[in-house]
């Protein structure tokens, strides 16, 4: 089986541009194969995991990309804002495809809300001018509203039955 060949330490912002060109271009699978060429040679490469994590999460439309594969990721994050925001990230792509793929409304509710809360822990953590997490926040805030998504939601409620049917 063949190998990929390694790439040179000085192309790598090169590379990294190109990457997020193709995330740009709707083309993931490049830029994930170009982060993965980025980490062989330097594994910490934050600009790298967040562009790889990124390009991942485009995937999760088709099921090309589970979010179990995209979580471990996020932990190797060096920041703490950055962890906790790209968690959020991460949930709310998810939860995203998933209710856009026709899953259940609940289990899409309870993911937003849990990347809601991700937001919401970073926020304080994040450096001053950076409102990344309350953009996002309110993105998830309008996407349930668009889709009447909510706490109220009927999905919680069983099925009514007709008085006509004996229950077994």
């Amino acid at each position: 089986m063949r190998t990929p060949k390694p790439i040179h330490q000085e192309s790598i912002p090169r590379a990294l541009a190109k990457a997020e060109r193709y995330r740009l271009l709707n083309e993931p699978s490049q830029a994930e194969s170009i982060c993965r060429d980025v980490l062989a040679i330097d594994a910490a490469n934050q600009q790298a995991l967040i562009c790889l994590i990124l390009a991942m999460t485009d995937m999760f439309a088709g099921a090309q990309v589970k979010v179990d594969e995209v979580r471990p990721l996020v932990q190797k994050l060096s920041g703490r804002f950055d962890r906790v925001y790209y968690a959020g990230v991460v949930e709310e792509r998810w939860a995203r495809s998933l209710l856009l793929a026709g899953y259940p409304r609940p289990m899409g509710h309870e993911l937003l809300l849990l990347a809601m809360d991700c937001f919401e822990q970073a926020q304080p953590l994040a450096e001053t001018g950076n409102d990344d997490a309350i953009l996002r926040w309110n993105a998830c805030l309008r996407f349930m509203d668009q889709i009447h998504l909510d706490d109220t939601a009927d999905d919680h409620d069983p099925p009514s039955l007709d008085d006509d049917v004996p229950v077994r």
